[in-house]
């Protein structure tokens, strides 16, 4: 059998890794987004600096940070143990975290330019029709937008399957606990067992095609609407 036991539990690892990740980025990163859209801050510049960090800044160093932070002696690791949480480092919730901050450019900006593109023309519409603020963003903003909801939903699920460094450095490599699918494709290559790493890495290159195929083939569509 090309994939074994070991291989199956990384790649149900990282499709809840990378749905959990998704979800949560869209909860989060949707007021964030919104915020950036739409003010006129002077803060917008600081926290959308802060938001693309992980486009330019390497995975391990992301990785590095967050587990000084989340380690038992970090600010943030001496917070989840004094809540009763324990230590999330080298866990799937220290997965999560790091995912999150590692994908959040990838849900954020699509969000971001959505949000911007609509203008305020439809806003000041529902506004005359006496919507309140959040009738007017649930109603108007967020079905005007669903194309950006799409893309950032495809971006953030590919991106964090694809995650190598960020994993790795908060969340080691425990089968069945933190090992994903990219993770096991670098233990493979390491035990030069590499026909299996061929099948996953085969899967992985196909599952990034088709991700692309599907971006591009719905900007087309909205292309052919417009």
């Amino acid at each position: 059998m090309p994939l074994d036991a070991s291989d199956l539990g990384a790649i149900w690892l990282t499709v809840k890794l990378a749905s959990l990740t998704t979800l949560i980025l869209l909860i989060v990163g949707t007021p964030i987004a919104w915020w950036l859209a739409r003010t006129r801050s002077w803060l917008r510049g600081p926290v959308g600096a802060v938001v693309a960090l992980p486009l330019v800044l390497p995975p391990t160093v992301i990785g590095f940070y967050l587990l000084i932070a989340l380690g038992p002696q970090g600010w943030l690791g001496q917070a989840t143990q004094a809540l009763g949480l324990g230590s999330v480092v080298f866990s799937f919730s220290g997965l999560v975290i790091g995912s999150v901050i590692y994908s959040m450019p990838f849900v954020v900006q699509p969000l971001q330019n959505a949000f911007a593109a609509i203008g305020q023309r439809p806003l000041e519409v529902a506004a005359t029709l006496r919507a309140s603020p959040w009738d007017s963003f649930v109603h108007v903003v967020l079905p005007l937008a669903r194309p950006g909801f799409i893309t950032a939903s495809i971006l953030g699920f590919a991106h964090t399957v694809g995650e190598f460094g960020v994993v790795l450095m908060i969340g080691g490599n425990i089968p069945d606990k933190t090992r994903v699918v990219s993770v096991q494709i670098f233990d493979h290559v390491e035990a030069m067992a590499y026909t299996q790493a061929h099948w996953l890495a085969g899967a992985m290159l196909l599952f990034s095609f088709l991700v692309l195929l599907l971006l591009y083939a719905g900007r087309r569509g909205k292309a052919g609407w417009s």
